[in-house]
């Protein structure tokens, strides 16, 4: 960031404890529109009190309408409740310059017709004239991770736990993650990069269970095993060898042979798993949901 604003001054401000409550899940499930709101209120908030103490003028923000549903009439009522109006400049809502006005006033004169949602072709097309490329670290990537489809469910189920650690939370990243009936999470390493980022994320009370057969894909899975009854313990690796079986055959329905362990244990045993058909039908299991995330595609150079 220093050579990228070299000779700009920049303040930051943590908001990590405030985080935690955008990510309240209802009765029809996560909403992104409600938490980006909760966000933008928060991030307005600190600003607008920020602004006041340091004496400026204006908040300059790079909002764009329509982005997760939220529209002129919730960023307006945003300003409107915290009493900067005419103190938002949002450069990206409009289609024409402010010839000396504040956006929110040009806003309100113009109605919808100067207001516009800037397009990623055309935020492309600005960073180009000003000598931006896409990998640059500050002009691409995914800002918040709740904006990636199921990365929001993902975390309002593990926040509905009684606790969660650090290490819980960064097991939400990877492509496919279970959550098994009661209480058990599997989480599947596919490729070599992953295998190396799971590795790092075992405690001793996990289990790791991956097939007989190379480079096939590697499942951490997290349990209360204290509390489960051998039974349950039984079903639980059931269903964990059955995910892993069913991934490495991709699609194919056959017997697989499993290994598997506790990272505090070191004897290995094996177990004969049923793959099945398809990846899809593993959300048919009772008990196992399947808490799918699309990654997004990588920036182009």
């Amino acid at each position: 960031m220093r050579e990228d604003w070299a000779g700009t001054m920049l303040r930051t401000q943590s908001l990590k404890r405030e985080y935690r409550r955008f990510i309240e899940s209802n009765e029809d499930g996560f909403s992104l529109h409600a938490a980006c709101m909760q966000c933008r209120a928060l991030l307005m908030a600190r600003s607008a009190r920020y602004m006041e103490r340091v004496g400026a003028d204006f908040i300059m923000t790079g909002e764009r309408l329509g982005r997760h549903g939220l529209g002129c009439e919730e960023l307006e009522w945003l300003t409107e409740t915290l009493g900067v109006e005419g103190r938002v400049l949002r450069p990206l809502c409009h289609r024409a310059p402010l010839e000396g006005t504040s956006l929110t006033e040009w806003g309100r004169l113009s109605g919808s017709r100067s207001l516009r949602t800037a397009k990623d072709v055309d935020l492309a097309e600005w960073a180009a004239e000003l000598g931006l490329e896409p990998s640059n670290s500050l002009g691409s990537g995914v800002r918040c991770k709740l904006t990636l489809p199921g990365f929001g469910e993902r975390v309002a189920s593990l926040f509905a736990e009684e606790s969660f650690t650090l290490n819980g939370l960064r097991l939400l990243d990877f492509a496919h993650y279970y959550n098994v009936e009661p209480g058990t999470k599997v989480v599947l390493a596919i490729d070599e990069e992953e295998k190396r980022e799971l590795q790092n994320l075992f405690l001793p009370q996990d289990l790791r269970v991956y097939p007989s057969t190379p480079h096939g894909p590697m499942a951490l899975v997290r349990a209360d095993w204290e509390e489960r009854t051998e039974a349950e313990q039984r079903q639980i690796l059931e269903v964990a060898a059955c995910i892993v079986a069913t991934h490495a055959c991709g699609g194919r329905a056959s017997t697989v042979p499993i290994y598997y362990r506790l990272e505090s244990d070191d004897e290995t045993l094996l177990v004969n798993a049923r793959a099945l058909g398809s990846v899809e039908g593993l959300s048919e299991i009772p008990g196992v949901r399947g808490m799918a995330l699309l990654m997004p595609e990588p920036a182009s150079a």
